[in-house]
């Protein structure tokens, strides 16, 4: 089980900034190198992401190696559970593809004594030249004998170990594939039908057009317990598209049930006109004094289409929203909304993304960071960095180059 964590420091802080993965935290840290070791190991030692999908292996490699920290307390964290393990060979990975002949021999080493090698292994795949690990395949086959289980990708299809997968016939028919539309909303109507029966209706709805009769049923869509919206309902709305709007602006405003109003407050976010901008804006609040940071992104998106005119209220908030929240993959979306709502002042914000945790954010801020000594100084690091993702390498050699003419 990974060890995590989310009593965080304030954004201010040097332990809250790299908690989140900022660029300000990796600045701050390379001023004091022997003050911040400890606070380095220890993001990778506790999993401070808000969801997995947030990026931290290259930020905390790049501050293990340009604050010039020992390798060895990362290799020790192979031997932790399997999270810890798979976070710390996730930064050795990169470590090794720098130059890091310690974190190479101990990567290659855990495929042979280390218990979770087979993730480690295919983390070597994924990155490192074929060289660094195909002479592994006789380990690696000794260890898959002894812990057999179905693999894919690299390195099992280099090696020829990928098992087939099972034959599988015809999807079988959905039990109420031949009902008509009418039909299926008297069953969506009927509150005596089970929730199993009103699913497989949504289900088939969402596998036709655009059905508009299912507008007024939707409050009634929930799950027994009320706390969640039967799953199809989602593609359904989806093909609604805009005629859904009308209806969205009355489930926005309810209180109760919770997956109404998010529904509601999505429906909007995509299809909403400018007098649902107070909506979104009152929604962003809530979130705000809910601490409620899996979401907002959307409606910040939402309100970046509408301009500084229209949503020029929204800044504040999503600057907090960009300063403090733990979720670093929604932080660029906060850049975008800011860049199209309220750009003054965004300067310093880009350079600053230009450190940042998240690919998405540094992509932002290699196109957007004004021209100076540290943007093309930053630029040519990010261009020449053998860690860096493919796609900000590329872009930040095109762009110190259009600068240096």
């Amino acid at each position: 089980m990974t060890q995590r964590r989310y009593e965080y420091a304030p954004a201010a802080t040097l332990p809250g900034l790299l908690q989140r993965g900022r660029g300000l935290g990796a600045r701050m840290a390379e001023e004091d190198p022997a003050a911040a070791a400890e606070l380095v190991y220890g993001c990778v030692r506790w999993d401070w992401r808000w969801e997995s999908v947030d990026q931290r292996a290259l930020y905390l490699a790049r501050l293990v190696r340009d604050l010039a920290l020992p390798v060895g307390p990362v290799v020790e964290l192979l031997a932790g559970d399997e999270d810890t393990c798979e976070r710390a060979g996730a930064v050795l990975v990169l470590l090794a593809l720098d130059g890091s002949a310690q974190a190479r021999e101990a990567l290659r080493a855990h495929v042979g004594v280390g218990r979770y090698w087979a993730p480690v292994l295919e983390a070597m795949a994924d990155r490192w030249p074929v060289e660094w690990w195909e002479d592994l395949a006789e380990t690696a086959g000794e260890r898959a004998r002894r812990d057999p289980a179905d693999r894919w990708g690299e390195p099992w299809t280099r090696w020829g170990w990928v098992r087939p997968g099972p034959v599988h016939g015809p999807p079988e028919a959905k039990p109420l594939a031949r009902t008509g539309n009418a039909e299926l909303l008297e069953l969506l109507a009927d509150p005596a039908e089970s929730q199993e029966r009103r699913t497989a209706a949504l289900d088939v709805l969402d596998d036709r057009g655009p059905e508009p009769g299912v507008l007024p049923l939707v409050p009634s869509l929930g799950t027994a317990d009320g706390r969640y919206v039967l799953w199809p309902l989602i593609g359904v709305l989806e093909k609604l598209g805009a005629r859904a709007v009308p209806a969205a602006r009355e489930w926005a405003a309810v209180t109760e049930p919770d997956w109404l109003r998010a529904q509601g407050q999505w429906v909007l976010a995509e299809y909403g006109a400018v007098e649902d901008v107070p909506v979104l804006v009152a929604e962003l609040e809530r979130h705000w004094v809910r601490r409620h940071w899996c979401g907002p992104r959307r409606q910040a998106k939402a309100l970046a289409r509408f301009g500084p005119a229209e949503a020029g209220d929204a800044v504040s908030l999503l600057r907090r929203f960009w300063l403090w929240t733990p979720h670093s993959y929604e932080r660029a979306a906060y850049l975008e909304a800011l860049a199209a709502i309220g750009p003054a002042g965004l300067g310093a914000v880009y350079t600053e993304s230009l450190r940042d945790c998240e690919a998405a954010a540094r992509l932002l801020a290699v196109g957007q960071a004004p021209d100076g000594p540290e943007v093309r100084e930053r630029l040519a690091y990010l261009r020449d960095d053998p860690m860096e993702e493919a796609e900000v390498r590329a872009a930040a050699g095109e762009r110190l180059a259009a600068l240096t003419g």
